[in-house]
């Protein structure tokens, strides 16, 4: 991946064929069920997965997967499910995906619902309502690459362990990378702090600022409700080595899952930022003002046409 970007090839081009890794514990766990979940996923969609992964552009090595590991096998199947939740489970509604630019670009969104949720249901948008449809890398967690079967499932569904060198990379070649710059104190919010964004660091900035990336702002609503937590033991999460410990009734009420609440997605305009990367933080803190409020806006937009929680 050093000097110029590996060009892009369609993936309809490949000619992919499953590498030796998808004889592994997790490729005959996806692929036993994979095939017949595509295919009642696309009868009850009334839309091919397969044609719409087809339109997807990836940096493929000689085993017909990316750099980072990345398996269209292994998403397909994903995205099955994925497309499941979102059009039936939560009922996701989805504007402005007319403001994806083409190549590179940073989706920028405020984080919530103590699962990652929001961020399955934005990539999905992105491969089933955006045209045309854009395949989202996202950064993971570290810790994530030590876990059984996390650690190969994240990469072979184009996931990306969190480092400036890797964002660079990607955005390099002109990917669709999504972060939420709250982190984890945004997805582990109490519920007294619905819809209010917690503080955003600055280094999204700094790498939009220095690959000339543009900037999509995106609020979700609906994300809170999911799995309502009422305070953070923070005690708790200290000692057991967690960002949060959060108290939430439904899952002493005997619900383990998620709550079906609406989804509603908001893509905003492009957001297009000039100047030095390494510019002092309070400069850079300015530019990151600007993003948050547009992200604010859209959640004061998407609550106010919001007329009830699951529908």
């Amino acid at each position: 991946m050093e000097g110029k970007p590996t060009p892009v090839v369609p993936f309809a081009n490949l000619g992919y064929k499953p590498t030796r890794t998808s004889e592994t514990a997790l490729g005959e766990l996806v692929g036993r069920l994979g095939d017949r979940m595509v295919r009642f996923a696309e009868e009850a969609l009334g839309e091919e997965l397969d044609a719409r992964i087809a339109r997807i552009r990836m940096h493929p090595n000689d085993a017909g997967v990316d750099p980072f590991g990345f398996d269209p096998a292994t998403a397909r199947y994903a995205l099955a499910l994925a497309a499941f939740l979102h059009r039936f489970y939560f009922r996701s509604e989805v504007f402005g995906t007319e403001n994806i630019p083409e190549g590179r670009v940073l989706i920028i969104a405020n984080h919530s619902g103590q699962i990652p949720i929001d961020g399955l249901m934005i990539g999905t948008s992105l491969m089933l309502d955006a045209d045309p449809p854009r395949f989202p890398r996202s950064m993971v967690e570290r810790w994530s690459a030590d876990l059984p079967f996390i650690s190969v499932l994240f990469p072979r569904c184009g996931q990306v362990v969190g480092s400036p060198d890797n964002a660079r990379r990607l955005l390099e070649n002109d990917e669709a990378l999504l972060v939420f710059p709250e982190g984890s104190r945004g997805i582990s919010k109490t519920f007294d702090r619905a819809y209010q964004l917690e503080a955003f660091g600055l280094g999204f900035l700094r790498l939009a600022l220095e690959t000339g990336t543009p900037i999509v702002p995106v609020a979700v609503v609906g994300g809170e409700e999911q799995l309502v937590s009422v305070a953070n033991v923070k005690t708790l999460a200290k000692l057991l080595g967690m960002p949060a410990f959060p108290i939430i009734p439904q899952l002493f009420l005997g619900m383990p899952f998620p709550l079906p609440t609406r989804y509603r997605i908001h893509f905003g305009e492009p957001l297009r930022f000039d100047g030095d990367p390494d510019d002092d933080d309070a400069v850079i803190a300015e530019k990151v003002g600007e993003v948050t409020g547009a992200i604010e806006r859209l959640l004061e937009l998407g609550l106010s046409r919001r007329k009830a929680i699951f529908w």
